[in-house]
């Protein structure tokens, strides 16, 4: 889907006020959790390789491309854990992006999938006396994007986290690296990307935690990073009978090409399913 008329800029209001008020209104009609699952939920959200099955949509808006291009983002992450052997889990994490973007290609709005990246990390199920936390698996770039939102190829790597808890913080980085492995037509393109996400995370009593990461990405094909940095307050909550984590923060991007955005925000929905 390609135009140029103004008739779609109300779209970029409407989606961002939406996701304004989300945690508010997530604050106001979530019920009481004990602060103990509370606290033992949200320390297991700060740790990628946890025993836990959660499926967040996390909605990012981001703002100030060249030409006054801007771009909405809903990516579905679901996280299952699978025992292998009394000794390791695999934990599956999944990134499927749903996007819309006006103006980011100057003169053109695009809306569809784009690219799915799936990851499985090998980690030990009982944590050693130094208290890090670590998993490392494959990564895999499957082509699901649509409207010129994707690669146009498959690609593959490697993936590594490692990270330490005490009883209220926890820190620790995420790597991989994806470089295309097949493909092929007139929009492909070739891929080397490596991405490093180091993340901080403090919790407080009644599951909430504050965040911070910066999830870098290096383009070896272009010689260019992209930095931006996230600042996050999340909640364990429940709505009903589910138990949720709510979150909102803002992003600032430090570096990345001529023309990227300037800032972002963003606001998640997590649904947990503790064992």
């Amino acid at each position: 889907m390609h135009c140029s008329s103004n008739a779609a800029r109300p779209l970029r209001l409407r989606p961002l006020l939406a996701a304004l008020a989300l945690v508010p209104a997530l604050a106001v009609l979530s019920g009481p959790v004990s602060a103990q699952d509370a606290d033992a939920l949200a320390k297991k959200l700060s740790n990628p390789v946890a025993a836990l099955i959660s499926v967040p949509f996390q909605y990012n808006y981001d703002d100030g491309y060249a030409n006054g291009g801007y771009r909405h983002t809903l990516n579905i992450q679901p996280v299952a854990p699978f025992s292998i052997s009394p000794e390791w889990n695999v934990i599956s994490r999944t990134i499927l992006p749903v996007a819309y973007q006006e103006d980011v290609i100057p003169g053109t709005d695009q809306a569809g999938l784009g690219d799915l990246t799936q990851s499985f990390f090998f980690s030990p199920k009982e944590t050693g006396p130094s208290g890090i936390v670590w998993g490392i698996g494959p990564a895999l770039l499957v082509p699901t994007g649509t409207d010129d939102l994707g690669a146009d190829t498959w690609g593959a790597g490697p993936t590594f986290v490692v990270l330490r808890q005490d009883a209220s913080w926890t820190f620790g980085a995420l790597v991989n690296h994806l470089s295309d492995i097949a493909g092929s037509g007139s929009r492909r393109r070739d891929i080397s990307n490596t991405f490093v996400q180091p993340f901080v995370a403090k919790a407080f009593t009644g599951g909430r935690t504050v965040a911070v990461n910066i999830e870098s990405t290096y383009d070896w094909k272009a010689s260019q990073w992209t930095v931006p940095l996230n600042l996050q307050y999340s909640k364990v909550s429940k709505l009903g009978s589910q138990m949720i984590s709510y979150q909102g923060g803002v992003r600032a991007y430090l570096d990345g090409p001529r023309g990227e955005p300037d800032w972002g925000l963003r606001f998640s929905v997590t649904l947990l399913y503790p064992r």
